[in-house]
């Protein structure tokens, strides 16, 4: 699909836009996760994602692209690798890739999906 996609202002989005709040999958423990977000479906699979303290399962098969704009969180890889992740920051997850998030300060991420091959 060609179209461009500007996500603007993603820092400054008041979370009641980015709708309901749903529980984080497979959550480990309490508090549980809520998280929300908002999608741009009419171009790529992008969008705006938050969630609340906690941890939970991975569970996106996409390799995904995120910058994340507030907060600060842990991913554990099933390798062992652990990525400290703050505002300001961007990772890249190449597709299945597995672990446990840990919400320390509610956090918000920008993100792009590549499609399955």
């Amino acid at each position: 699909m060609n179209k461009l996609t500007l996500i603007k202002g993603s820092d400054r989005i008041a979370s009641s836009e980015l709708g309901e709040e749903f529980k984080a999958n497979e959550p480990q423990g309490e508090p549980v996760a809520m998280i929300r977000s908002k999608d741009w479906r009419e171009g790529p699979d992008a969008g705006v994602w938050e969630c609340t303290p906690g941890k939970w399962k991975r569970a996106v098969k996409n390799a995904e692209f995120a910058h994340f704009v507030m907060g600060r969180c842990q991913f554990h890889h099933e390798d062992g690798t652990v990525l400290e992740i703050a505002a300001g920051d961007a990772v890249y997850f190449p597709a299945h890739t597995r672990g446990t998030w840990n919400v320390i300060e509610t956090v918000r991420k920008t993100y792009f999906l590549l499609p399955l091959e």
